[in-house]
């Protein structure tokens, strides 16, 4: 998978999944078209973070500082952060596709966040994950408070995410 390409390695890891009536070429055009911020807690949370709230898409999140780091059509999207997250203004560096993995500053930590999607009995498995790796020790320490502290919140993130989705999937069956 993408994920394991661009970030094998990793300090932190959630994963979220949900199972949904649909097919797979189905979900993953949902998925790239759903409003994040139909949810007023990912909208509320994205304004916290500074983050745009109007018409948000895993499709146009990267006008956000998230790079799409790459796309499997039908399978896995993979999008990529760098910056210093346990700061204020979260300290983001805009880094391209191509120098994402040699990216290795101290002080700074590297983050992926993927949704997959894979067929399974019954319909289409939806998995979101995301994994951060800290780039020296102190980033690690300043990182690991900040997670125990937003983790959850993130977490709430991809279960509204994955939520929403399953809702404009199941909604409408297309013939």
């Amino acid at each position: 998978m993408l994920i394991d390409e661009f970030l094998p390695e990793f300090d932190f890891e959630e994963r979220h999944s949900v199972t949904m009536a649909g097919s797979a070429d189905r979900v993953s055009q949902v998925l790239k078209d759903v409003d994040l911020c139909e949810s007023w807690v990912v909208r509320w949370l994205f304004r916290l973070r500074g983050l745009p709230t109007s018409r948000v898409t895993l499709a146009n999140l990267p006008m956000s500082n998230f790079e799409t780091l790459g796309e499997v059509p039908g399978r896995e999207l993979l999008l990529g952060l760098v910056g210093k997250f346990w700061t204020i203004g979260g300290g983001l560096r805009k880094i391209d596709r191509d120098s994402f993995c040699e990216f290795n500053e101290p002080g700074y930590a590297k983050a992926v966040w993927n949704f997959s999607v894979e067929p399974v009995r019954g319909g289409t498995q939806v998995t979101t994950e995301t994994r951060i790796k800290c780039l020296d020790e102190q980033s690690h320490r300043n990182f690991g408070i900040y997670w125990m502290l937003i983790g959850p919140f993130s977490g709430l993130i991809r279960t509204e995410i994955l939520k929403a989705t399953k809702r404009k999937v199941e909604a409408v069956q297309p013939r």
